[in-house]
């Protein structure tokens, strides 16, 4: 997802792993935080005990005249990098949308847009994969289903069918109450 204000545009992540000079590329008018996701997923990965293949890997944000901006391409690149390698399957991940940020231990931890991530899923009729933490907030987009998952492991083996998420339950929202009084008080003068 690209974040234009209130509104989210889909973004395609596609992944070549080629033959040629090792190296990690990523294109399609990525921003700082985006290009730093080449360190977080070759992190996160190297914590479940995967190295990245020694060839050249490109990642693909397209469409690639939109600007990529944010962390929450973490999730979408790491599990089209998994695709490419045959760790998990491509038609299963072309249901869902993805976003989250990982850590460098493959914890996927909270980014921001995740309820407009699944306004925009719902629109397209697909699931949602986003961090366990914001699985309440995904839940308000009723009518799909959200994978919120803590960490790659548990993704992974959800998706492989040898362990299953709990489905998030809609979070509760709840007024303050007010703590301000406006009341217009008066002063005699003199």
């Amino acid at each position: 997802m690209a974040y234009l204000g209130l509104e989210a545009r889909g973004v395609e992540v596609q992944c070549q792993i080629a033959p040629g000079m090792p190296g990690f590329h990523l294109v399609g008018l990525p921003d700082k935080a985006v290009n730093e996701s080449r360190q977080r997923v070759q992190a996160a990965l190297a914590s479940l005990g995967l190295a990245l293949p020694p060839k050249r890997i490109t990642i693909n944000l397209s469409p690639a005249d939109l600007p990529k901006e944010g962390s929450h391409y973490d999730l979408p690149i790491a599990l089209a990098l998994l695709a490419a390698m045959g760790v998990t399957d491509a038609e299963q991940l072309a249901d869902h949308v993805a976003v989250g940020e990982l850590s460098l231990d493959g914890r996927i931890v909270s980014s921001p847009g995740v309820l407009l991530a699944a306004i925009h899923a719902a629109g397209l009729d697909k699931n949602l994969i986003c961090p366990a933490a914001q699985g309440a907030e995904a839940r308000w987009a009723s009518g799909i289903a959200i994978l919120a998952a803590p960490d790659l492991v548990s993704l992974l083996n959800h998706l492989k069918g040898t362990q299953v998420l709990t489905v998030p339950e809609p979070g509760e929202v709840t007024l303050p109450s007010p703590s301000v009084s406006l009341d217009v008080v008066t002063m005699p003068l003199g």
